[in-house]
C-alpha cells in the first residue's frame, strides 16, 4: 500500500477487521453484498440528536480591506411565521453564523464504499426524521458540529455534496474523499518509520465521522492521533 493510497484488496482486509471489531462491541456495523455482483459496503444505522436548520447562512459579507471585522445580518422566519433579524458581529473572517433551529432526534444511515477513482473508501450517509421525511442538504449542512463548521463554510460542495450511489442508485449524502491522501499520508508514515501498524479504514474513520456525527468507540485498536491533529489544523482551501 502506498502511501495515502489504499487498494481494493487492502480494503477489504481492512472492512473484515473492523466488522470482527464491531461484532465484539456491538457496534452495530455489517457487510451489505449486492444482488448479482460482488461488490458490497458497510452499512450502519444510528439514531442522534442534532439541530437542523432549512437555511444555514454560510457567507458574510465583507467589511473594509484592511479588517478582520466582519457584520452581517439575516432574516428568517420565527415559530409563529414572523420574520426575525439578527445581526451578528465577527472578529475573524471565516467564521459560520447559523441561526438556532430546533434540536431532534435523526435517524442516519452511513455507508462505507471503495472508490476506484480516487484509491480511498467513501463515507456515504442519508438522514431522516422519525417520521420518514428526509434532510434536505441545506439541513445537513446545519446539522455538523459546530467544530467542523469552518471548514464546511470554505467551500460546503467541495465537503459534502448530494450525489447517486454508486452501488444502489438511490441520492445519498457523500463525504467528498479528495483530500483523504493528504491527511492520511503523515500517519501511515508515522507507522512506516515506526515500524507499528495501522488499520486504514478505523483510522480514516475516526477522522471523517465525526464530521457528520459518525463517533467511532475508543474501544477499536487504532492509531489515530497524528491523523486528528493534521485534520483539525488543516481546512479546505479550494
Amino acid at each position: 500500500m502506498s502511501l495515502g493510497v489504499l487498494e481494493e484488496e487492502t480494503f477489504c482486509h481492512c472492512c473484515h477487521q473492523l466488522l470482527q471489531q464491531s461484532e465484539q462491541l456491538r457496534d452495530g456495523w455489517t457487510w451489505e453484498s449486492v444482488q448479482g455482483s460482488q461488490e458490497g459496503y458497510l452499512r450502519k444505522t444510528v439514531l442522534r440528536s442534532a439541530v437542523i436548520n432549512s437555511h444555514p447562512v454560510w457567507n458574510q459579507e465583507e467589511s473594509s480591506s484592511d479588517s478582520k471585522t466582519h457584520t452581517s445580518c439575516h432574516s428568517w422566519p420565527d415559530q409563529q411565521g414572523q420574520e426575525k433579524e439578527q445581526c451578528v458581529v465577527d472578529e475573524d473572517d471565516g467564521v459560520c453564523v447559523v441561526p438556532e433551529g430546533n434540536s431532534q432526534v435523526l435517524q442516519y444511515e452511513y455507508h462505507i464504499l471503495y472508490s476506484s477513482s480516487y484509491s480511498t473508501p467513501v463515507l456515504y450517509f442519508r438522514a431522516s426524521t422519525l417520521e420518514g421525511r428526509s434532510l434536505s442538504l441545506e439541513e445537513v449542512w446545519s446539522s455538523v458540529h459546530p467544530n467542523f463548521k469552518t471548514r464546511l463554510l470554505n467551500n460546503p460542495l467541495s465537503t459534502i455534496t448530494q450525489q447517486e450511489h454508486p452501488l444502489l442508485g438511490q441520492p445519498f449524502f457523500m463525504l467528498h474523499p479528495c483530500r483523504t491522501h493528504e491527511f492520511m499520508r503523515p500517519v501511515l508514515q508515522s507507522a512506516q518509520d515506526q515500524r507499528g501498524q495501522v488499520n486504514y479504514m478505523l483510522t480514516w474513520l475516526s477522522v471523517v465521522g465525526p464530521l457528520v456525527g459518525l463517533e467511532v468507540p475508543l474501544n477499536y485498536n487504532f492509531k489515530l492521533q497524528n491523523a486528528i491533529q493534521y485534520y483539525t489544523l488543516t481546512s479546505p482551501q479550494t
